[in-house]
This record gives C-alpha cells, sequence and structure tokens, in this order.
C-alpha cells in the first residue's frame, strides 16, 4: 500500500518522522484494501499516533432499536471516499499529524458494568500515549467511560453534546448506565465543568417538563434544531465557542441529532432534526476551541439506506479529527 503523496509532504522535524498518511486512492481503488479510517495506517504501523481512531462495537445500552454495535466498521467503509485535503478549513489533517486507526475495543456484550470499566481502561491507555481520541461507536453509553478517562488527563471538560435527546435521565428500568443516562452520570462523578455544558439539536417530546428542569440543574444550556434553524450556524457557533472558552473540550455526536432524512441508520430517530450541513458547519465553527477528544455514535446500519447515514458520520468524524490535527501542529 502506498501513502497519499499530499499526506507525507511535511518535512520531518528532527526525530519526528512526517506522518503517514492514507493510502493512495489514484494506486488502489477505494474499494480496495482494509477499511481503516480514512485508509489510514493502523496503530501498530506507526511509531505512535497525535490522534487515533477507535471504535467500540457496544450497544447494549440501547432503549428501542440495537444494531449501534455495527456502527465503526460502516463509518469506516463510508469514510473510504474521504481525501487528504479539507477545504473548509484549509487544512492537510493527515500531513499535520499522524491520525491511526487503533482499531476496535472490545467490551462485554452481556455486562454493561464490566463494558463500561473496559472502555474506560483501553481509552486511558490510548489517552496516556498522548493521543487524542475520535472514537465511533456503538451507543452513547461509552461517552461515560471516555469522559472518565478523558477527565483523568486533563480534569473536568467541557461538554458539547450533539444530539436529538439530553440523555440526562437518571435510570431505565433500574439501570444506572444505558444510552439515556452517560451526562447525569458524569455530572454527579466531577468529570465535567458544569459551567460549559451544551446540548445542541435537541427536539421532540419528553417524559415531562421536569426533565428539562432536572438538565437546567445540572448546568446544561440547550439550542435546540428549531434554533439552529432560526439563527442560523453562525451565531450558534460564536454562543458555543464563547461558552466554552478556553477549556479543554470534548465533544460527543449522536447521529440521531441529524434528521431522519439525514440520518435514517440510527435507533431512536425523531423528526425535525438538523441537517448534515449545519451539522458540519457548526464543528467547522470551533476552530480555536481546544477540543482533547470526540465521539460519533449511534449508527445503526442495518437502518441505513445508501450508506447515507454512515456518510454523514465519516464526514463528522474528519472534521472533528481535522480540528484536532490543527491543534496539534499548532501546540509544536
Amino acid at each position: 500500500m502506498t501513502s497519499d503523496d499530499t499526506s507525507t509532504g511535511r518535512a520531518g522535524d528532527g526525530a519526528r518522522p512526517a506522518p503517514r498518511g492514507p493510502v493512495d486512492s489514484s494506486r488502489v481503488p477505494r474499494f480496495a484494501g482494509p477499511a481503516t479510517f480514512a485508509r489510514l495506517p493502523r496503530l501498530d504501523e506507526t511509531p505512535g499516533a497525535d490522534v487515533a481512531v477507535v471504535g467500540v462495537p457496544f450497544d447494549t445500552g440501547v432503549s428501542y432499536r440495537p444494531g449501534a454495535r455495527f456502527g465503526g466498521n460502516a463509518i469506516r467503509e463510508a469514510s473510504r471516499l474521504l481525501r487528504p485535503y479539507n477545504p473548509a478549513q484549509d487544512a492537510s489533517p493527515f500531513a499535520l499529524a499522524q491520525v491511526a486507526d487503533a482499531g476496535d475495543i472490545a467490551a462485554n456484550p452481556f455486562r454493561i458494568e464490566e463494558a463500561v470499566e473496559t472502555v474506560e481502561q483501553a481509552a486511558g491507555e490510548l489517552l496516556d500515549t498522548g493521543a487524542r481520541l475520535m472514537t465511533l461507536g456503538g451507543d452513547h453509553t461509552i461517552a461515560l467511560p471516555l469522559l472518565r478517562a478523558v477527565a483523568r488527563r486533563h480534569g473536568p471538560v467541557a461538554l458539547l453534546h450533539f444530539d436529538a435527546h439530553l440523555d440526562t435521565w437518571d435510570t431505565y428500568f433500574g439501570a444506572a448506565y444505558t444510552h439515556g443516562t452517560p451526562f447525569r452520570r458524569a455530572v454527579e462523578e466531577g468529570v465535567l465543568d458544569t459551567s460549559a455544558l451544551s446540548h445542541v439539536g435537541t427536539r421532540g417530546p419528553l417524559y415531562g417538563k421536569s426533565d428539562l428542569s432536572d438538565d437546567a440543574k445540572m448546568g446544561f444550556g440547550i439550542v435546540t434544531s428549531a434554533d439552529v434553524m432560526r439563527r442560523g450556524v453562525d451565531e450558534v457557533a460564536d454562543q458555543l465557542r464563547q461558552r466554552i472558552g478556553d477549556r479543554p473540550l470534548y465533544v460527543s455526536v449522536d447521529i440521531d441529532v441529524l434528521d431522519p432524512a439525514h440520518a435514517p441508520g440510527t435507533g431512536t430517530p425523531e423528526a425535525g432534526g438538523m441537517t448534515s450541513r449545519e451539522l458540519l458547519e457548526i464543528l467547522r465553527g470551533l476552530a480555536g476551541c481546544r477540543l482533547v477528544s470526540a465521539d460519533v455514535v449511534e449508527v445503526a446500519p442495518a437502518y441505513d439506506h445508501a450508506e447515507i447515514t454512515a456518510a454523514a458520520a465519516s464526514h463528522t468524524a474528519y472534521e472533528l479529527t481535522t480540528l484536532m490535527c490543527r491543534q496539534t501542529a499548532e501546540g509544536r
């Protein structure tokens, strides 16, 4: 396999080699070869990574349609079409920093508590190498152990949560760890900076008005999908940047933040969502924020059509990865 020329053009800076980039699609067809994220090298093929892309094929925490355990590989397949230059951010991310696919974290599908511990430990080991994480889920349960691991390295982090749902409920059927409860647990455990918490894209029916009041008590601000439509992406991105400030930031994207027209392949779809264009533009508007890690979750390919959802998720991960690569390069 050969690397794309645009991603190996940066000269090495002393002991640090130039990043190894994706397979050159002018020599090896996009549909050939292993489906690593963006056709990048595996982590064991590089001396280390600035950004490690890791999958978590786990969906035992879902409350409705299962299948997100297959989401990471669906995103990887869709990412074959990504290219090394990102014109929206005027950056060649894979030339700025080493990005590598770290494979999957194998979590017990029968014991949620054990799976949460496994994800936390594995994520912590990757973070200890100095890498930032771009995690491909999996259901939203995994955000809690990821936040725990990130907070151990950075302290309590600001959270930007893109989702149709609040995910701050207490329990489902008495279970504390589900895809609807990760951020309540994270607030309770002190891994979030409660002065900088935001939901974006929320919409749809709730169990009661107390869902909103409980959420507000935890410190969350809400930008609904209707707010995005009425106010526009630039104003929303500016508001979010001001709320985040210079705090270390974790971004969690549930793909159901998008309207089912843009992301049918998910477990709990809600009408009236954001467009993929709106989501990508808001993410691009986070340039300058200290993005320490991120996830994209809840892609359920069994309900997808023509890889619409997987394509949206792969581009979402690409924009987040680009932000992290730019910040890595700027910090050198």
